[in-house]
């Protein structure tokens, strides 16, 4: 839900379109092709904010349970605003939203459409958060404070914006398997710098006792990035573990997966589906072409699997 002074922004540009947006999946396991979590397939009332009948509604992608629900929903949702909020967003939406019944769109035109509306939304509440991080980071500085502040800023999860047609997260691949890791300490942290060394967010907790100077327990998994940041050489992981196993789950669809990633390659495990997905990310970084039984890149598989049976014992993950 954007902030009112934003419902407007953006309005007058297309948002250029990612270049995977209509993959067709075509090298790939069934789960890509089974999920649920298609753009063109988003709700029009709950996710495109639209006071849709029960006739257009009828006509939305998604799973049929949930879409019989979307209009409630979105009217619970909509009915929580200020009348001022209301009033905004009414002025805002309803003539765009009417225009849109109007046309009766459907195929690639459907998908274009619901896209621009998904993108400039989060676009526009992405604005909001900006803006008070900025008042946050203003905060410290008028009250000197910045020097003594470790400013961590990230997020649970990447997240799909169009990418392979999709919205949301789940699978292991690089849009929502990427996490935004911005720290900064001008006591300790050179600004302006980066590292390219595979963090996970099982980091977080150890990096942020460290630099609270508490003792971090022999349990705790992950490691802390202080040396990291601090500019000092040491040896680090050479490769991250990914674990979905919500499945199912509501309307999203994705099959239960692990898998590993290393610097060149990643090997996606759908267990349940007894199938497997291995990629080049050097020569293929949006993950297109499924290399998995192909002979040139057996010892690879081998490797990778190998080396995911002992992720799994080192962090001890329950056998699938």
């Amino acid at each position: 839900m954007p902030d009112i002074k934003h419902l407007t922004m953006f309005d007058n540009i297309d948002v250029p379109m990612p270049k995977t947006f209509f993959d067709n999946y075509e090298t790939r396991s069934n789960a890509a092709k089974q999920q649920d979590m298609q753009v063109v397939n988003l709700y029009n009332s709950l996710d495109m904010k639209i006071h849709s009948n029960d006739t257009v509604e009828k006509y939305s992608g998604g799973n049929e349970k949930f879409r019989l629900k979307a209009k409630e929903y979105w009217e619970k949702i909509y009915n929580t605003l200020t009348n001022e909020q209301k009033y905004a967003w009414d002025a805002a939406y309803e003539s765009k939203n009417n225009s849109f019944i109007e046309a009766n769109l459907s195929g690639v035109e459907l998908a274009k459409w619901k896209y621009q509306r998904y993108i400039k939304d989060y676009l526009r509440c992405v604005t909001s958060v900006d803006e008070n991080i900025g008042r946050l980071l203003d905060y410290l500085d008028e009250n000197n404070l910045t020097n003594n502040t470790v400013i961590i800023y990230t997020s649970d999860q990447g997240f799909y914006l169009g990418e392979h047609g999709w919205y949301d997260k789940r699978f292991m691949y690089e849009e929502s398997l990427g996490m935004p890791l911005l720290i900064r300490y001008p006591r300790e942290i050179k600004a302006g710098g980066s590292l390219d060394q595979m963090v996970l967010n099982l980091d977080l907790c150890p990096t942020i006792l460290d630099f609270a100077r508490v003792n971090i327990p022999d349990e705790i998994q992950g490691k802390s990035l202080r040396p990291l940041l601090k500019g000092e050489k040491q040896f680090w992981r050479k490769s991250i573990y990914y674990h979905y196993y919500e499945y199912p789950h509501g309307w999203h669809n994705v099959n239960r997966h692990d898998g590993i990633r290393t610097k060149d390659f990643k090997l996606i495990n759908f267990y349940q589906m007894g199938e497997k997905e291995l990629y080049d990310l050097q020569n293929d970084p949006n993950e297109l072409n499924n290399l998995y039984n192909n002979e040139r890149y057996t010892d690879i598989e081998r490797q990778l699997n190998k080396e995911l049976i002992n992720l799994r014992q080192k962090y001890k993950v329950p056998s699938n």
